[in-house]
């Protein structure tokens, strides 16, 4: 972590407030302010259960798990927490995969890997034609 990211970080944490983002005749009486909780609590939870359970499948999983988290957030201090925590990580790793050298050794990767997979293809080919492998026996 940098002295840039830390000093954002209490920057962040000063000027935003922590705790409850309830209107406030729903703070004001405690029997609502639960049931207003436990209503963000179970919202919160269906939005993450359907992120993961379109984690396997083709869809934007993480994207709406961190939706719901989005929701806890406006309730839950601990939630407010973890989402100043992924954003300031996401934060800086795109600072780093902006880094000139990062990207140049990502691209040779990213290369050399399909290079090696395209190879891969054309010997099989080569050797076996367009015959699937489990068919080959």
């Amino acid at each position: 972590m940098t002295a840039e990211s830390d000093e954002m970080a209490r920057a962040v944490a000063k000027d935003s407030r922590l705790g409850s983002r309830a209107p406030a005749f729903v703070q004001r009486s405690r029997p609502l302010h639960a049931i207003w909780r436990a209503g963000i609590f179970l919202v919160g939870l269906a939005v993450i259960a359907g992120g993961v359970i379109l984690l396997p499948l083709p869809g934007p999983g993480w994207l709406i798990i961190f939706g719901g988290m989005a929701i806890w957030g406006t309730e839950f201090v601990w939630a407010q927490k973890v989402l100043r925590w992924t954003r300031r990580k996401v934060t800086e790793a795109a600072r780093a995969a902006a880094d000139p050298r990062v990207r140049r050794r990502n691209l040779i990767i990213g290369s050399v890997t399909v290079a090696a997979l395209a190879g891969l293809a054309i010997w099989y080919v080569l050797s076996f034609g367009f015959t699937l492998p489990w068919q080959l026996g």
